[in-house]
């Protein structure tokens, strides 16, 4: 036997070993549900080939031992910036149309389970083959997802083979094909592979229908009362041969893990049927909203039981946010206008194209939020998933459309392919709370109605944008919601409606006439990142080196000093930047900050002082740059001074630059981890300095990098020129790409006649369950919230009731905590309870803490628990004097038991105590309590072994202790 056929044989067997007892025991946090469901990401261990469309590999006894070992996200093959020197037509005849085959062994437990493939993108006819057997095609296209069923094709408790034909070759029926675009369409099995087990009941996956998975809404959300309401609409099969009772319970979960809202639904489901679950609730207390600021997410579990026993469980984000467009206040997030400012992103990255790694996708996303950007179109088509989970978990909005650019196909079946992208864009993202836009047109063509008319169908929540450019004939919004155009100069606009810029120059010239008139929603400008494209016009199409063009960034995702602006112009934090740098010949400086006064100084001396810049162009900015003109050069130190209105003062500094003489190294390891999956990738960048540490940005050698550990510089050896590199602003940018084993990972940068600089970072392990990967605990706790008053209290909705008579010692039965009740007594013999009904105090909850009890007693009084299980507790209570009274006390009991219970002094503060811990509360009065919350105290207590506990509750003057209810809750 070869070593090539032995090694796969052992990788075999360590698969097969690792799925069944990783199956067996799939360790989940607490509280969340053991289903049959397992997800298992399949990104590792391919076999690849290039070419040969017509061939028959998909046989699977064929000897694949010569090709390629490969691991997802994946591209046929590396380019370079120059788009390996081809001069390809815009519709892109030739780069990348080529076919690309992939092999992988998995295996399958034993087991009742449905199986499925499922695919994030593929570029971008799909072939599927499991055991030589076709399974399907996907042929909508490679920006979306799909997956197959595979139940009747794979053998349980075996290995198993599964074969992909990715075809990228020219359609004429799928988009954004024919072409032309500006942008590269790239190539590959690009975005995530999943092996997906769920029981014969299940939650199907939501792109399969209108209704299909789990859809959440958010029918009403008050920003001002705080409250909101949820619908979850879950659709759950039943591929069995019987009618089955299933119950759905949806679990809304705070960021603590803590379930404040549970929803239940039992329906039968008839054999090899479906049923929609629709469950509706609503939450008012401590309702936290998703917004650019705080980007607060729910959790929504949904649980499927079939015979008491959980068969299934999928779960989503969810954010809490109201948004509409106003036609004079422009776009309102949570009841506030606010200014959409953000970039176009395109997904490819240099080398790699589309096949970009989680991490890096997230890390994007991460850097528009450094920025201060609020909101990102998807140019020009559907993107990862990370992406919506980058910009949910950020606080980015998001403007998301289906793959097109110009062209459109006057084929049936491309414009049946068109709309099933933009349906399965929708289903597929519908539950990403960032996402407030749908395209509703072709890009550069402006409002498509039947395209409009999908998105509503599919998701009448969300706003529809127009998509115009001005150059292809006047345009409004139309059927979309918003009219949506690229603004890239002069243009007509009848301001009869909010004009939204989707596409648009960048930096402080830009900007301003969108900060200054309120019709203008916004802008989002063109683009971000540097990226392909064979346009024959752009700039740089020619560029021996780099081709790819436009962007505020390099395509390598470092910063143009210009973007810095951004920063001072859209972020809170003191900011000031020196723009250019201090060299012989420079006689002017522009200078970006949110301060209102800057200063320059040379060696130490001021030579200039001024305000932000009034030119026409920079009305509306907030912060104009300080552009300062005439300035003197000399050699040595420029100093920036920037004074804020609060006596803070922020410097930058630039030094003449001298001769290049070390390279300091970074890994951009910010906000994430590097991990061993044999696909991750780290941007590394090289910074030549002189002895100063100022950058030489004219540095004209190239940089090589080399690394140490399971870790390779992408391109090292290909003919792409990415490894030696060379600089732009005086930086070398390298690809680093991680391996599969755990360990140290040295990268060394090093130019000739320069010191060099090594960095280290460590690479972990890969997690392949899904499962375990993303499940986070989920604190189902007992919870009973009870109003205490005498028989004519005002009972309200979602809260229990105990009544109560002065002078009598009452307990009360907990409904939520099986046989445990507590009890409300005086400390001492001599203590007192006296009872008050309804008072009408106005405010939320005013019915809680409008009545309730006054205890009287030198010593306190008590809540006695009994009967309540092991474990710990959080106690909430409530404490306000409906009416302010005398501040008198009479000794004399008898009095006490007759006299008018409000006009009984009471203390003002309270100490409540338990099991050693004491805290403190501030009674709060009055019948008016609108805008103002009652007295209110938590304190946590630990319960062992059934014992009782007490809660004593006590004043520093013996006066009447006023308590008006509890929320008792289990706690972790």
């Amino acid at each position: 036997m070869n070593q090539t056929k032995q090694q796969r044989l052992y990788l075999i067997a360590g698969a097969f070993l690792l799925s069944f007892y990783g199956l067996l025991a799939q360790e989940l946090p607490f509280g969340y549900p053991v289903t049959a469901r397992t997800k298992t990401n399949l990104n590792q261990g391919w076999k690849f080939f290039l070419g040969q469309p017509e061939a028959e590999f998909y046989d699977k006894n064929l000897d694949d031992a010569q090709w390629q070992s490969v691991n997802v996200p994946h591209t046929l093959e590396l380019t370079s910036l120059t788009l390996d020197g081809l001069k390809d037509d815009k519709v892109q005849l030739e780069f990348h149309r080529k076919v690309g085959w992939y092999r992988k062994d998995f295996m399958v437990p034993q087991n009742q389970n449905r199986v499925f493939l499922e695919f994030e993108g593929v570029h971008q006819v799909t072939d599927v083959w499991v055991n030589g057997t076709h399974v399907g095609q996907h042929a909508t296209g490679g920006y979306t997802p799909f997956h197959f069923d595979v139940t009747d094709f794979v053998q349980k408790g075996a290995m198993n083979q599964i074969t992909i034909k990715a075809d990228n070759r020219r359609s004429m029926v799928t988009p954004p094909d024919p072409g032309p675009f500006d942008y590269v369409k790239f190539s590959g099995l690009y975005r995530d592979v999943y092996l997906v087990e769920k029981a014969p009941v299940h939650i199907g996956f939501n792109w399969e229908g209108k209704r299909a998975g789990v859809t959440l809404t958010t029918p009403t959300v008050d920003v001002v009362n705080k409250n909101t309401t949820i619908q979850a609409v879950t659709e759950v099969k039943n591929t069995s041969t019987s009618n089955e009772e299933v119950t759905v319970v949806t679990r809304i979960i705070d960021e603590e893990g803590i379930v404040v809202a549970k929803m239940l639904q039992t329906e039968t489901i008839l054999a090899n049927g479906k049923q929609l679950f629709d469950q509706i609730t609503s939450l008012e207390d401590d309702v936290h909203f998703w917004d650019v600021d705080s980007p607060y997410l729910y959790r929504v579990n949904t649980e499927v039981i079939l015979n008491g026993k959980s068969e299934d469980v999928v779960e989503n984000k969810l954010g809490i946010r109201s948004f509409k467009l106003d036609p004079e206040k422009g776009f309102i997030l949570n009841g506030k206008p606010i200014k959409l400012i953000g970039f176009n992103r395109h997904q490819q990255y240099p080398y790699i194209g589309d096949a970009v790694p989680n991490a890096l996708h997230y890390k994007d996303m991460l850097q528009f939020k450094e920025f201060g950007f609020n909101i990102m179109r998807t140019a020009h088509y559907p993107q990862d998933d990370a992406i919506l989970e980058a910009c949910d978990e950020l606080g980015i909005l998001v403007y998301e459309e289906a793959p097109s650019w110009i062209s459109i196909s006057n084929e049936p079946e491309w414009w049946s392919n068109f709309e099933k992208a933009e349906r399965t864009m929708i289903r597929n993202h519908k539950n990403h709370s960032s996402v407030v836009i749908w395209g509703g047109g072709i890009n550069h063509r402006g409002y498509v109605p039947r395209v409009h008319n999908v998105a509503k169908q599919e998701d009448p929540t969300r706003l529809t944008a127009s998509q115009g450019a001005r150059w292809t004939g006047w345009q409004a919004s139309g059927l979309t919601d918003i009219n949506a155009n690229m603004l890239y100069g002069p243009f007509i606009w009848d301001r009869s409606e909010p004009m939204f810029a989707m596409e648009g120059h960048w930096g402080p010239e830009s900007l301003g006439m969108y900060r200054k008139d309120q019709l203008m929603t916004g802008l989002i400008s063109w683009t971000a990142h540097a990226y392909y494209t064979f346009h024959p016009t752009h700039t740089r199409a020619n560029d021996p080196i780099d081709r790819t063009r436009s962007g505020a960034e390099t395509i390598f995702r470092y910063p143009r000093p210009r973007m810095q602006w951004y920063k001072a112009e859209l972020l809170e934090e003191p900011f000031v930047y020196i723009v250019e740098d201090w060299k012989q010949g420079q006689d002017s400086i522009t200078i970006y900050s949110n301060a209102p006064k800057v200063s320059l100084a040379v060696n130490g001396r001021q030579i200039a002082q001024g305000q932000p810049a009034k030119d026409s162009v920079y009305q509306g900015l907030h912060h104009a740059p300080f552009i300062f003109k005439n300035i003197a050069y000399k050699e040595g130190e420029l100093v920036a001074k920037a004074e804020y209105t609060d006596g803070k003062v922020l410097t930058a500094t630039k030094k003449t630059p001298g001769k290049a003489c070390a390279i300091q190294l970074k890994l951009d390891t910010e906000g994430r981890q590097f991990v061993a999956d044999g696909a991750d990738i780290l941007v590394a960048y090289a910074t030549v300095v002189d002895k100063n540490g100022t950058v030489i940005q004219d540095f004209k050698d190239k940089v090589k990098f080399t690394v140490q550990g399971d870790a390779s510089v992408i391109g090292d050896n290909a003919d792409i020129n990415a490894n030696p590199m060379f600089t732009e602003y005086g930086v070398a940018p390298a690809l680093i790409k991680a391996g599969t084993t755990v360990g140290n990972i040295k990268v060394k940068a090093a130019a000739k006649g320069l010191k060099s600089d090594t960095q280290t970072v460590q690479l972990i392990a890969n997690q392949t369950n899904e499962m375990v990967k993303k499940a986070q605990p989920i604190y189902d706790f007992a919870k009973e919230r009870v109003d205490l008053g005498a028989t004519d209290q005002l009972v309200q909705f979602g809260w229990n009731f105990w009544l109560g008579k002065d002078g009598e010692n009452t307990t009360y039965k907990l409904n939520n905590f099986g046989d445990a009740h507590v009890s409300l007594v005086p400390k001492s013999e001599d203590g007192i309870v006296r009872w008050l009904g309804e008072m009408n105090v106005i405010g939320k909850y005013g019915f809680v803490y409008g009545d309730g009890i006054l205890g009287i007693d030198a010593e306190g009084i008590q809540l006695q628990f009994k009967g309540l299980k092991k474990g710990k507790y959080r106690l909430k209570t409530y404490h306000h004097a409906p009416k302010s009274n005398s501040d008198q006390m009479d000794p004399n009991k008898e009095k006490l038991k007759k006299i008018r219970i409000l006009d009984i002094p009471y203390e003002n503060m309270i100490s409540v105590s338990v099991g050693g811990t004491s805290k403190q509360v501030t009674v709060t009065e009055g019948k008016s309590m609108q805008f103002d919350a009652p007295g209110q105290n938590s304190i946590e207590f630990e319960v062992m072994d059934h014992e009782s506990i007490s809660v004593l509750f006590k004043g520093p003057q013996g006066k009447g202790i006023w308590l008006n209810g509890f929320v008792l809750q289990e706690w972790k």
